[in-house]
């Protein structure tokens, strides 16, 4: 029996950054429904494949080679790509005045060139599908920037615009959107952050919710969005 929520019966699904938190959480949703996933992550993995998963491990998504080659790899197993998600990305917090121009560099790489190469990569297989879709992750932190998020902020403005681009230059035929998530709860973000009220925040699996829904045929008509999931801050 299926999970209540989206359903994405047999659609192959290409999860970056999967083997983190929101990763984890995304993957066991999808597959609870019935989807396919290709897990690819710079973290090693020696998971065995089989028909409904397949990890790919040790993929730096800053180089286009490799992003194309994960991607490869993942059509060659399952015979298609119907969805990319891209969660893979990272966080710094750093004030313009104390900065690093290394920080800068660094949050783009790791937020808008991990989203460009496997977006680039995925798009002909997601055009072949006949119902492709790519699903970003932004962040609300980049609608107004707060103090030390100027780098973080920017690197995922540079999503959002390209989630915008992306969605323009491939109207009718691969539907593309981002969630902008407040912050999410997380062991990282408890540990960094062990003052704050949990409760507040967004959940990895109310994020989750979200995603499968953009996959999912019943958003068929939405292209170009930036959805809040703010939780409940």
């Amino acid at each position: 029996m299926h999970a209540p929520g989206p359903i994405t019966d047999g659609k192959v699904i290409l999860v970056t950054g999967a083997l983190g938190a929101l990763g984890r959480v995304f993957m066991d949703e999808a597959l609870a429904r019935g989807a396919r996933i290709a897990a690819v992550d710079h973290a090693p993995t020696q998971v065995p494949a089989n028909a409904r998963k397949l990890e790919l491990g040790g993929v730096d998504l800053t180089d286009a080679a490799q992003a194309r080659k994960a991607v490869d790899a993942a059509v060659s197993h399952f015979g298609r790509l119907d969805a990319l998600v891209n969660i893979a990305g990272g966080f710094a917090y750093e004030t313009v005045a104390e900065g690093d121009l290394k920080t800068w560099q660094r949050m783009y790489a790791l937020n808008v060139l991990t989203t460009l190469n496997a977006s680039q990569s995925a798009i002909p297989h997601l055009v072949a599908s006949g119902a492709g879709r790519i699903v970003n992750v932004g962040a609300m932190g980049a609608v107004q920037a707060g103090s030390g998020m100027a780098a973080y902020a920017a690197s995922k403005a540079g999503v959002h615009r390209l989630t915008e681009a992306l969605a323009a230059e491939w109207k009718g035929k691969i539907t593309v959107n981002a969630v902008l998530p407040s912050t999410i709860d997380t062991p990282t973000n408890r540990a960094s952050m062990p003052n704050a009220d949990f409760a507040k925040w967004v959940s990895a699996r109310e994020l989750a919710e979200v995603i499968l829904f953009l996959i999912s045929d019943a958003a068929s008509g939405v292209t170009g969005a930036l959805l809040p999931v703010s939780g409940r801050i």
